[in-house]
C-alpha cells in the first residue's frame, strides 16, 4: 500500500514539474510578442519612460496610423500580398512538379538532376553576377522577379522529393494500369496525398516571400510602384534610426504639447506587429494538415 502511494506521489510530481515547465515556457515564447504589442498600441512617449509589459498605458492608434498613413504604404501593401500568393502557388506547385519527376526510379536522369539541385545549395552565384543575370533577363524594374528566380527551391525539393518517394509505389502502378499519364498522376494521386508536406513547403515559401525586401533593394527600388511593404516599413525605420536626436525631437515636441508623436522603439514596435499578423493569421488554416498521415486514405502495401 505505501509502494503504490509513493508511485502516485511520484507520478504527481512528475506531472507538476512537467506542466510547470510548460507553463513556464509558454510564458518566456509569448511575453516578448504581447510586450510589443503593448509598445504599439501605447503612446510613444509614455513608452520612452519603461514600465510597458503586457498591456499599454496610455492606449492610442497613432503608432500605426502614422506608419499606414504614408504614401505608397497601401500600394506596397497590395505588391506584399500579391507577391506572396502568386509565389506560394507559383512555387509550391512547381517544386512539387519537379521532385515528383526525380522521385520516379524510371527516370534515367534523376540522380545528375537531383545532384546539380543540391550543388546550388552550396555554390552561390554571387550577388553582382545575380544582379546583372537579371537585368539581362528583363526583370529589373518589374514584378515578376519577385516570383520567377524562386520558382523551384532545392530545400524545399529534397523534403517534397523524400515526402513523395515515402508514398507507396502501388499507387502510381495502379493508376497506370487505369490508363492515367504522368501528369494526371501527379494531379489525382500525388497531390492530394502530399497535403501536408505542401502545406508545410507553402508555409514557408509564404512567410519567406513576405519577410523579404533585400531584392526589392537591388532590383525594384527605383520604382515606386513596385515597392513592397517591407521595404517601405525598413526605410522608416532606417529614418527613424539615423535620425540625429530623433528621440529629443519628440520629447520636446511633446513638452511643447503635441501628442501625435513616434519614437524609433515606437515604430519598432509596431512594424514587428504590422509584419507578423498576417503569418499569425494563415498558420492556423495550415496547421491541420502538419499532423495528416503520409498515405490518409491510400492503399497500403
Amino acid at each position: 500500500m505505501n509502494r503504490i502511494k509513493q508511485i502516485r506521489w511520484g507520478d504527481f510530481f512528475i506531472d507538476a514539474v512537467i506542466y510547470l515547465s510548460l507553463i513556464f515556457l509558454i510564458i518566456v515564447t509569448l511575453y516578448p510578442f504581447l510586450n510589443t504589442l503593448a509598445i504599439s498600441f501605447n503612446d510613444a512617449i509614455d513608452s520612452s519612460r519603461g514600465g510597458i509589459h503586457l498591456w499599454p498605458r496610455k492606449f492610442t492608434l497613432y503608432n500605426y496610423q502614422s506608419l499606414l498613413g504614408r504614401q505608397q504604404m497601401l500600394q506596397a501593401s497590395i505588391v506584399s500580398v500579391g507577391r506572396t500568393v502568386l509565389s506560394t502557388i507559383f512555387c509550391t506547385f512547381s517544386t512539387a512538379m519537379v521532385a515528383y519527376t526525380i522521385s520516379r526510379r524510371e527516370y534515367v536522369l534523376r540522380r545528375l538532376i537531383s545532384f546539380i539541385y543540391v550543388l546550388t545549395m552550396y555554390i552561390d552565384g554571387g550577388l553582382v553576377p545575380t544582379y546583372f543575370l537579371m537585368r539581362s533577363l528583363g526583370l529589373t524594374n518589374s514584378f515578376w522577379v519577385y516570383v520567377l528566380p524562386g520558382l523551384v527551391s532545392a530545400f524545399n525539393l529534397i523534403v517534397i522529393r523524400t515526402y513523395i518517394t515515402s508514398l507507396p509505389d502501388s499507387l502510381v502502378e495502379s493508376a497506370r494500369i487505369d490508363g492515367a499519364g504522368e501528369f494526371t498522376i501527379f494531379l489525382r494521386v500525388i497531390l492530394p496525398l502530399c497535403k501536408p508536406v505542401l502545406a508545410t513547403i507553402a508555409l514557408f515559401v509564404a512567410v519567406d516571400n513576405w519577410n523579404s525586401w533585400f531584392d526589392t533593394f537591388l532590383y525594384n527600388s527605383a520604382s515606386a510602384n513596385l515597392s513592397t511593404l517591407q521595404y517601405e516599413l525598413m526605410k522608416v525605420l532606417q529614418t527613424a534610426n539615423t535620425m540625429t536626436g530623433s528621440l529629443l525631437q519628440a520629447l520636446s515636441r511633446a513638452a511643447a504639447g503635441s501628442t501625435n508623436t513616434v519614437t524609433p522603439r515606437a515604430i519598432r514596435a509596431t512594424m514587428t506587429v504590422i509584419v507578423s499578423v498576417p503569418i499569425v493569421v494563415v498558420y492556423p488554416f495550415l496547421q491541420k494538415y502538419f499532423v495528416h498521415g503520409l498515405t490518409l486514405g491510400g492503399v497500403k502495401e
